[in-house]
């Protein structure tokens, strides 16, 4: 397993540990099985972009602190240069590239999304996950295949969706090429007293 993978998965053991969080508590969280958490922490297996996020926040830790090691510390502003975002690769090819981690206290957080095309996709049921809050994502080049539950929408350059996170959502590059697109996650507002 890469040594990126290994220390990410040392940072989620060390917090949920340091929390007095059981490994039950921190998979139910993360919408896994115990075994797939216990995997995951462990290292043994690929790290997804949702899981990632529902860690986190279970957690009570930015992403970014998750992904590096470091919490962001600019309050006022941030910039990222282009090419210089953070890399999030969640399955083979696709990759997130976090456009605003240097900023703490987010409400948003913002990823520039590379997705591949793969002929083995095209006809096999897109995969879903879901996490709290809403999702906008704007199509900057090619075509992507978007599910929510049970419908299907083809979105083009150009083309953007908002939509509720919570409710099951997936999508992949579609018409013979890459898809490149800017996803912003928007977070569930905290209750008062969490």
């Amino acid at each position: 397993m890469e040594t990126r993978i290994a220390e990410i998965a040392e940072r989620i053991r060390g917090l949920r540990e340091m929390l007095e969080l059981t490994p039950e508590e921190v998979a139910e969280a993360a919408g896994v099985s115990v075994e797939e958490y216990l995997d995951a922490e462990a290292a043994k297996t690929d790290l997804s972009f949702t899981f990632l996020y529902r860690c986190a926040d279970k957690l009570g830790v930015d992403i970014v602190e998750l992904l590096t090691g470091e919490n962001p510390r600019l309050s006022f502003y941030s910039i990222v240069r282009k090419g210089t975002g953070l890399d999030i690769k969640r399955r083979p090819g696709l990759k997130y590239e976090h456009l605003g981690y240097r900023l703490k206290d987010k409400l948003a957080e913002p990823f520039r999304v590379y997705a591949p095309y793969l002929e083995e996709e095209q006809d096999k049921p897109i995969a879903l996950s879901t996490h709290e809050g809403q999702e906008f994502d704007y199509i900057l080049s090619g075509s992507l295949k978007v599910r929510m539950e049970d419908h299907e929408e083809i979105l083009h350059a150009g083309d953007a969706i908002f939509y509720d996170s919570g409710r099951g959502h997936g999508m992949i590059a579609t018409g013979g090429a890459p898809c490149e697109f800017l996803a912003i996650i928007l977070k569930k507002p905290k209750e008062e007293g969490e």
